[in-house]
């Protein structure tokens, strides 16, 4: 590896992990129920909110415990989504190998 690829792959190094810091420190919204449950996760899937529209305790329990995984499910497809497009370009390009 000379000089030139050993520079270019530090820098990309430092640019992942700047961007991998930036996801972990976002928070993702995820909802169900058309917004009866919001749930606030982190980038790091650290649940940090969950709040029920009171309406919707109206609902049967297990109606509500489903929209809480749903919203849960849909701020990790939120937070894979926004980790492939900051991280999916670092895997090549690079030319090193």
């Amino acid at each position: 590896m000379n000089q030139q690829q050993m520079m270019r792959l530090k820098k990309m190094q430092k640019q992942m992990m700047e961007a991998q810091e930036n996801l972990e420190n976002s928070v993702f919204t995820g909802t169900a129920g058309g917004g009866a449950v919001k749930v606030e996760v982190k980038g790091t899937h650290e649940v940090l909110s969950v709040k029920i529209d009171p309406e919707a305790m109206e609902d049967d329990i297990e109606m509500v415990q489903d929209m809480i995984v749903s919203a849960l499910n849909d701020a990790n497809t939120k937070i894979e989504a926004e980790s492939q497009k900051l991280l999916g370009g670092f895997g090549g390009g690079m030319g090193l190998f």
